[in-house]
């Protein structure tokens, strides 16, 4: 459940970060290029660079900051205690693992879905069978009824009228 939450305030923030870059294109980081790693991430649209110890506006047109302006590995963005390529490594595995356990209960919806309708199955044909052995004691009961009946008329013999069929 935790790890739901910061997965989704992980996105939520480059989501929000992803729109105030693309809708402030003003220096707002550059000024800021004399401060510390917690003061430029204030703006979410700021990438701070420890090697150069810079602050400089996310390159949201390439997603990923070019080497260039600064290794991954030095690169803070959202968070001043985790380089920009551990957030990386880290929202895959997530995502990886979310859609793994999607995959993991889809499949066991659809067999716990085969498995009640089997069960389902094997009622149906328990009560099928049942019917049917009720059906044939009856059967049984008329045709010991019709025999009863045949004795005490005398029709239970040979039927004098079948030589001549």
């Amino acid at each position: 459940m935790d790890s739901r939450i910061c997965l989704a305030a992980v996105l939520l923030l480059f989501g929000l970060a992803t729109v105030f870059a693309q809708s402030s294109p003003d220096q707002a980081c550059e000024s800021k290029n004399g401060t510390n790693c917690e003061e430029c991430l204030r703006n979410v649209s700021c990438l701070w660079c420890i090697t150069s110890k810079s602050c400089v506006t996310y390159p949201v047109k390439t997603i990923l900051p070019p080497h260039a302006l600064c290794p991954l590995k030095e690169a803070r963005w959202g968070l001043c205690w985790m380089n920009f390529q551990t957030l990386i490594i880290t929202l895959s595995v997530l995502g990886a693992i979310l859609i793994i356990a999607l995959m993991i209960c889809l499949f066991c919806c659809c067999k716990c879905e085969n498995f009640g309708s089997k069960r389902t199955e094997a009622k149906l044909q328990k009560q099928a069978n049942k019917t049917r052995t009720k059906q044939e004691e009856r059967k049984a009961e008329m045709n010991e009824r019709h025999n009863d009946i045949r004795k005490k008329y005398g029709l239970s013999g040979q039927n004098p009228y079948s030589k001549f069929a």
